[in-house]
């Protein structure tokens, strides 16, 4: 069987409410797709879709050129990891890596090589007969990875694997999950998150979920730099949202004209201007945004400073600052034409925004 996976419509609902709306997306293979959105998004019931825990109440699933819809999960060939490692406490780590190798009747004389092989690629040989009791969480997850990846599956499902871990560990965990994709170049991995930082570090593509619709998909560049939607925006990255009227060649922002690319959107129509906090400098510049300070956090390397504006609240994250203004003071913000992105005013969803069929 090929790897890849396509959902062709797919829409799930429990008890009259839709909880996956339709959903079009191709994971190509060898491709790490992260589904993002928040709690309730329907990014894990795609997600277990897949894996055939949940049956659509219409569309269809492929793994590769295979229909699985009507599947049962044991015959679909896919590894999965979720976030509380499902390990069994009265197994030793290598007959739980080896559990999933004997559930799908693998010859006993491959076990043991396999198992090895598993362990050796989550860096977990060591600890092969200790039970999970005795690992730290970090390793209590790599071995649930290595329990996955021991049947050499074409699709790896991972369910926020790493949202049990503490910053440094999920932070180790995210490079060794890179490795592991640069040593199976292979396996299609759909990988579901709400952590942006997990999904930028990882993905290949993103695909950003929200009241159960796909709401944009694109490289984690794409969406970060150019979003679609005010909801993309917002949830990948930290973003200013502000609301404009669009001018001849710029945009008016409380009655300032600003200088920024509208790309054949109609003079005196409304719209959204997005810029990154980043990119949002303090003092003269192309694009002044003159007014009072009203907040101000160190955040060790750069300080971020809350400024209104013409009764707008923009956000600018400076490099640590010798000085910080005084608040309530007035100051200059600026950024240049090219950082800002313009959007349609009110549209926070992907269908309205022209995202792309995925198939």
């Amino acid at each position: 069987m090929t790897s890849g996976i396509r959902f062709d419509a797919v829409s799930v609902a429990y008890g009259g409410t839709t909880v996956l709306d339709r959903l079009d997306l191709t994971v190509e293979p060898g491709e790490v797709m992260a589904l993002l959105g928040p709690s309730g998004s329907g990014k894990t019931t795609a997600l277990r879709t897949v894996a055939g825990f949940v049956r659509p109440a219409s569309g269809r699933v492929f793994l590769g050129d295979r229909d699985v819809t009507g599947l049962p999960p044991y015959q679909r060939g896919i590894g999965m990891v979720v976030q509380q490692y499902a390990l069994f406490p009265h197994l030793r780590v290598a007959a739980n890596v080896a559990f999933g190798l004997k559930a799908r009747k693998t010859p006993k004389a491959e076990i043991p090589g396999r198992v090895a092989e598993a362990l050796e690629m989550t860096g977990m040989a060591a600890y092969a007969h200790r039970y999970p009791r005795e690992l730290s969480g970090g390793q209590q997850q790599r071995v649930a990875i290595a329990r996955a990846l021991a049947i050499r599956p074409r699709v790896l499902l991972l369910d926020e694997p790493l949202s049990a871990l503490d910053a440094q560990l999920r932070s180790g965990m995210l490079a060794e999950l890179a490795r592991l994709h640069r040593e199976l170049p292979d396996v299609s991995i759909l990988y579901v998150t709400h952590d942006q930082v997990e999904a930028l570090t990882l993905a290949d593509r993103i695909a950003v979920m929200d009241r159960a619709r796909l709401q944009d998909c694109g490289t984690p560049q794409e969406l970060y730099r150019r979003p679609r939607t005010e909801f993309t925006a917002s949830f990948v990255g930290n973003a200013n949202l502000l609301p404009v009227t669009v001018a001849a060649d710029g945009v008016v922002l409380a009655g300032t004209r600003l200088e920024v690319p509208v790309a054949g959107a109609a003079a005196g129509s409304a719209a959204t201007l997005c810029v990154r906090p980043h990119l949002v400098g303090l003092g003269e510049g192309p694009n002044p945004l003159r007014g009072r300070l009203a907040e101000v956090q160190w955040r060790g390397s750069t300080h971020r400073l809350l400024v209104e504006v013409g009764g707008h609240r923009v956000t600018a994250d400076v490099r640590e600052l010798r000085e910080t203004p005084v608040l309530g003071t007035e100051v200059t913000l600026h950024f240049a034409p090219e950082d800002a992105v313009l959007l349609a005013a009110g549209v926070t969803d992907g269908h309205a925004a022209g995202v792309a069929d995925e198939r």
